[in-house]
């Protein structure tokens, strides 16, 4: 078994990863509140935690793992939102207008993370479904002295519990000077924050002992963990903005209700994400969701291909030539492996074959802090070749790392054309001509081969070949179409 290492924000070291229970290997992810689309920084933390999980499962087994990845579903931007439609003439009521937008809104989330290649985690739970445990928590908590009751709210007692501040690596004082923490004339304490709060008629709430209200943002993740993971379980993370306060409040929570249970032994935490070298804002008008992407023609695999090229725990910059290198790379790959004959029954074959088995240089870099840049770096040098058994190990690696979710769908990809003119409505089927070439030349049908080439040439198209690539080509602005047509066939 390889030893994973992991960086623990918590210690700001890089420790050897012991799991609490190897045959019970349990991570939590704090997952989106479910208003809006992803934008693209939200799609880092859900690849790094797909990479992890896939690399635990690697080594524990597919049994031995439970990953859970939360929705927020109860929130005052969704509350807006299910006002809005009711203002604009909706007939539905408001707890009908916020489901009907949490579904939509889900309903996004996962088109466009199985489109980057994440796995679907063991658990989503929605926070509406846990405000009783979160009620109960809340409760313990007071009774513990650890929250009180002030004019309908519940409000944690940060200075109860002694090491709060050891996340983030500073003192309560210095988190006050400068924080931004919401200011009540009912707290004891600036940096108290809430475990829950009343709900007005026209708001979303539920019965509890402290009125009619909803639950803090904090409490909710603490609930949900401890109900599908247990109080003390192995890995906990997100984007690094949540750190401070969102994590710290966690930590606080969760160890007064449960107190000797330890939470989580490990924090892994990602950098935040940039666009061409600046933050991503609407108002630079470089802000984009991975739909938008997608509908812009970048393959699922090429953003997951940019995202992970930089280390989770460096700030990422997404550029246009990171794209337009990484789309040639992922070309090249599932090129070599269409060459190679693969699909989903040569999988099988391969598999139950007991040649199935990543690169050990691969496993290696992963286990070394998901170091996917290094991984990836051996899998730009392996040999390729015509053999499905010699490519083996780079397919599997390529399996390991989520590269491929379809290994049917591989040619789609392979043939997309390197270096092509923009967004020409021609792309896709010069891209396909061009593969029909290659897998001509491929079975020594020159002249077919030529008779194509001829006549893309003649019609204008630079085409530039490479050996072991896809044929990359440039299509002029006044190209025919029609020239196309029963080439491909």
């Amino acid at each position: 078994m390889t030893q994973i290492r992991l960086t623990n924000t918590r210690t700001r070291r890089k420790e050897e990863f012991v799991p609490i229970d190897p045959a019970n290997v349990r991570l939590y992810l704090c997952g989106p509140t479910v208003y809006d689309r992803a934008h693209l920084g939200n799609a880092r933390p859900v690849l790094v935690f797909d990479l992890l999980v896939r690399l635990l499962r690697h080594e524990y087994g597919d049994r031995a793992v439970t990953y859970v990845r939360n929705f927020t579903d109860v929130d005052d931007k969704i509350n807006a939102e299910a006002q809005r439609r009711r203002a604009a003439g909706s007939d539905l009521s408001l707890e009908a207008l916020i489901a009907e937008r949490t579904e939509e809104t889900i309903g996004w989330y996962h088109a466009d993370m199985d489109a980057l290649g994440a796995a679907r985690p063991d658990h989503e739970p929605r926070a509406t479904a846990y405000v009783g445990q979160m009620i109960a928590m809340t409760a313990d908590l007071i009774a513990k002295g650890h929250a009180y009751e002030a004019e309908g709210h519940v409000l944690f007692d940060v200075r109860s519990f002694p090491d709060y501040g050891t996340l983030s690596g500073r003192s309560v004082d210095d988190m006050i000077a400068g924080a931004r923490v919401e200011v009540a004339p009912f707290k004891r304490d600036p940096m108290d924050f809430v475990l829950w709060k009343p709900s007005s008629d026209d708001l979303p709430g539920w019965d509890s002992p402290w009125g009619r209200g909803r639950p803090g943002w904090h409490i909710e993740c603490s609930a949900m963990s401890a109900a599908l993971l247990g109080p003390h379980f192995d890995i906990h993370g997100g984007g690094i903005d949540l750190q401070f306060p969102h994590h710290e409040n966690e930590i606080a929570q969760s160890c007064c209700a449960h107190p000797g249970a330890g939470f989580a032994n490990v924090w892994l935490h990602n950098e935040m994400l940039q666009v061409e070298g600046k933050k991503m804002s609407k108002s630079l008008g470089n802000f984009f969701t991975v739909r938008d992407l997608l509908d812009r023609g970048v393959p699922g695999e090429v953003i997951r291909f940019v995202m992970l090229s930089t280390h989770y725990r460096k700030p990422m910059d997404w550029t246009e030539a990171k794209a337009q290198e990484a789309e040639r790379h992922i070309e090249e790959w599932f090129f070599a492996l269409v060459k190679a004959g693969y699909s989903r029954r040569m999988i099988d074959v391969l598999k139950n074959g007991g040649v199935w088995k990543p690169l050990d240089a691969v496993v290696n870099a992963l286990a070394n802090d998901l170091n996917a840049a290094e991984a990836m770096a051996a899998l730009h040098k392996f040999p390729t070749s015509d053999s499905a058994v010699q490519m083996a190990p780079f397919a599997a690696s390529l399996e390991l790392m989520g590269f491929v979710s379809d290994w049917d769908e591989i040619g789609s990809i392979a043939r997309l054309g390197v270096g092509s003119v923009g967004d020409h409505p021609a792309r896709e089927r010069v891209a396909a001509v061009l593969f029909a070439r290659d897998e001509a030349k491929r079975v020594k049908d020159f002249a077919t081969a030529d008779r194509i080439r001829k006549a893309l040439v003649d019609a204008g198209i630079e085409i530039r070949d490479t050996p072991g690539a896809p044929s990359s080509f440039t299509i002029p602005g006044d190209f025919d179409e029609s020239v196309l047509d029963g080439l491909a066939s």
